[in-house]
Formats: structure tokens, C-alpha cells, sequence
């Protein structure tokens, strides 16, 4: 196995050539050039091919005994199962070759969505979250998730925290510690549910396709779950992108995801809210530099919306 990057992803070269081989083969096409997207934090190839006649498709890699390459396998298996019309590209193919295992995926052309308050690209992602989770999820969904456990569940961080509160913790967080803390000890019992669950909603992990609008990528987290997940975990990012916490506060006493279960809400947004803010004190991990830095900014957002819920 190769030694993950101190920054940035493998690349197309770093797939072994009986890989990159049949990964040709099947797809019918010599690889021209490899486009590696901006964002996310894994070290493993996920990287736009572009194929000799123009074709484009995405494949992520990496060795059999990489954790990675489980998660990915398991996006295959959601991508597979999701309902149709769903907000996901197409599964095109897994492929196993010298100890590789590589995922091909319909390749969506577009960039990230501007989640920006200036945008119609944050008014489309709660439609799709409305339609996604408006109904139970499919049995071959539920079946393709009910391998592996739910991350969602086992966030927390306050509780940490309230042992051993840091000097730098921020005033608001110490004024509600032992309240968040407290939710977040709820959490586990609320995390169970029905619903289709992305579970890592941020716009590094959206496509703007000019054909399909906004759509969602990057399904390795997903699983079931209640209905609120996804919009609490979009509602920090939207704070990051410039909206008032005071308006997305709003969005999520009234969006149907949100609305039925505001204690299940905030209980989560507790857990998620701790996660960054234990996480972004650890060191970065290799191949993902830019992580504790992220973490900091969406655990203050998710801080600012929290205060509201609070209050």
C-alpha cells in the first residue's frame, strides 16, 4: 500500500498499470488527461478522465487494504440502489485488478454549487432534501446501507470537552457546555430513522451539472436515519457561504425535514457542532491538510445556529 500524501490525492499515475489497463479496456478508450477536483480531504484518486473522443468519467481508486476503498465500494452499492430520480449520478462500474479496486461514476459537468446567499443553488438543495427524505427509503436502499454502521450516530465531542475545557474554547460554547453536552448524550437514542441520509452535505460534495442542477456526490457516508440529518449538517455550510445564522436558523424551524423534529434537530446539531469542535484540536491527518482548518470554521457556524436553538 502506498503512503497516503502529506497533501493532496493520488493520481492517475499512482494506479498500478494492470488497473489503469482494464479501467481502458472496459471503458472503450485510451485516457487522455485526469482532472483532480478541488475540495474534500481524502488521499485516494478522484479524478475526471477524460477519454481519447471526448468522453468524461469519474473514477475513485486506491489499494484493496486502503479504508478507503471500503467506503467507496459502499458508494457503489448506495449508488446502485438509489431511488430513481434521485439527486446522485449513475453508477457506470467496480473494477478489482492487482490489489486496486476502482469505482467508475457517470461524470457530471458542472462546477460546485454557489451556496452563497446571492444564489438559487441553496433554494434547490432544500427542495432535493425535501423530496429525498419526504418518504421512507427503498428496501434495496435500506438493504445496500444495512451493512455498515451509521458515523452519524457515534458524533460527539462536548462530552470531551466538559471533562477538560480547553483555554481557547469559544465564551458561547463554555456558557452552554454542560446544555450541549447534555443534548448531545440524547443523540444516540434519536438517531434512528427511515430516511435516505447522505451524510456529508457540504458543497465540495455537490455538482452544479448544467443538465441536472444541483446533485449530490460522494455518497460513502451514507446510510438511514431521521429525516432532519442532512439539512442540519447543510445548515452550517450555508452560515460558511455567507448567510445569517439567524435566517438558517429560520429555514430549519420550518423545512419539512426539519420541522416535526426540532429536539431530534438540535440534539444532532449538538453531536455534529462538538465533533468539529473536539476534531479540529487533534493534528491533521495525512493527506487531508486542510481538515482542522475546516473544522474550525464549520464548528463556530454550527456554534452561531446552535445559540438560537438554545436561547
Amino acid at each position: 500500500m502506498p503512503v497516503p500524501p502529506t497533501s493532496g490525492r493520488l493520481q492517475w499515475t499512482d494506479v498500478p498499470l494492470p488497473l489503469r489497463a482494464r479501467l481502458e479496456d472496459a471503458l472503450g478508450a485510451l485516457v487522455a488527461d485526469t482532472v483532480t477536483p478541488q475540495g474534500g480531504f481524502g488521499h485516494q484518486l478522484a479524478a475526471a478522465l477524460r477519454l481519447v473522443g471526448g468522453r468524461r468519467v469519474f473514477v475513485k481508486a486506491a489499494p484493496d487494504d486502503d479504508p478507503l476503498t471500503a467506503a467507496n465500494v459502499h458508494e457503489a452499492a448506495v449508488l446502485d440502489a438509489l431511488p430513481p430520480g434521485a439527486p446522485a449520478p449513475e453508477l457506470l462500474g467496480i473494477h478489482r485488478v492487482a490489489h486496486w479496486t476502482a469505482v467508475v461514476i457517470a461524470h457530471l459537468d458542472g462546477p460546485h454549487p454557489d451556496l452563497s446567499p446571492q444564489s438559487g443553488d441553496a433554494g434547490q438543495t432544500w427542495v432535493l432534501l425535501d423530496k429525498l427524505t419526504s418518504s421512507p427509503a427503498p428496501a434495496p436502499y435500506a438493504a445496500a446501507v444495512s451493512t455498515q454502521p451509521s458515523t452519524a450516530a457515534a458524533l460527539h465531542g462536548w462530552d470531551e470537552l466538559l471533562s477538560a475545557p480547553p483555554a481557547d474554547l469559544a465564551p458561547a460554547a463554555r456558557a452552554h457546555l454542560p446544555q450541549l453536552a447534555e443534548l448531545e448524550a440524547s443523540w444516540p437514542a434519536l438517531a434512528h430513522g427511515d430516511r435516505i441520509v447522505h451524510g456529508d452535505l457540504r458543497a465540495d460534495n455537490m455538482v452544479r451539472d448544467h443538465d441536472r442542477g444541483v446533485t449530490f456526490v460522494d455518497w460513502a457516508h451514507a446510510t438511514t436515519g431521521p429525516a432532519c440529518i442532512d439539512a442540519a449538517s447543510l445548515a452550517p455550510q450555508l452560515v460558511l457561504a455567507g448567510h445569517a445564522p439567524a435566517d438558517i436558523a429560520r429555514l430549519l424551524r420550518d423545512h419539512p425535514a426539519t420541522a416535526d423534529s426540532p429536539d431530534t434537530t438540535t440534539a444532532f446539531l449538538a453531536a455534529l457542532t462538538g465533533h468539529w469542535h473536539r476534531n479540529a484540536r487533534k493534528p491533521a491527518p495525512p493527506g487531508a491538510p486542510g481538515l482542522r482548518a475546516y473544522q474550525h470554521r464549520a464548528a463556530a457556524a454550527g456554534l452561531a445556529l446552535l445559540d438560537y436553538r438554545l436561547s
